[in-house]
């Protein structure tokens, strides 16, 4: 899968080699190089903000919570493979990227149109 990624989104993403005990095959950690700072939050279901209320300065002005995210696609650029800035518990990945997992059969993943 490595290959892939590196082949489809060589600027998004980087490939760190990890040795896994069982069983012994090639395993890389993938990191997302990119955050894109895209979602729209009036097409988005909800959104809420930290505010300095709740005790967490460093987290002031980033989401508390997204519900049902949608992003600004003219936000993107080119990025193939992102995290979405102030809410980087997504990760966005592109219909080509989308397409080529689901046809080398690659499984943990679950894919929603945003």
């Amino acid at each position: 899968m490595g290959d892939l990624l590196i082949r489809i989104a060589p600027k998004d993403v980087q490939l760190f080699p990890v040795e896994v005990e069982t069983p012994r095959e090639l395993y890389f950690l993938v990191n997302i190089i990119h955050t894109v700072k895209c979602i729209d939050d009036q097409a988005s279901e909800e959104v809420s903000y930290w505010t300095e209320e709740d005790g967490l300065p460093e987290k002031v002005g980033n989401y508390f919570s997204v519900a049902g995210m949608r992003i600004d696609p003219t936000q993107v650029g080119g990025a193939k493979m992102f995290r979405t800035w102030g809410w980087n518990i997504a990760l966005i990945v592109s219909e080509e990227i989308k397409t080529a997992l689901e046809h080398i059969g690659a499984t943990g993943m679950k894919f929603k149109e945003v």
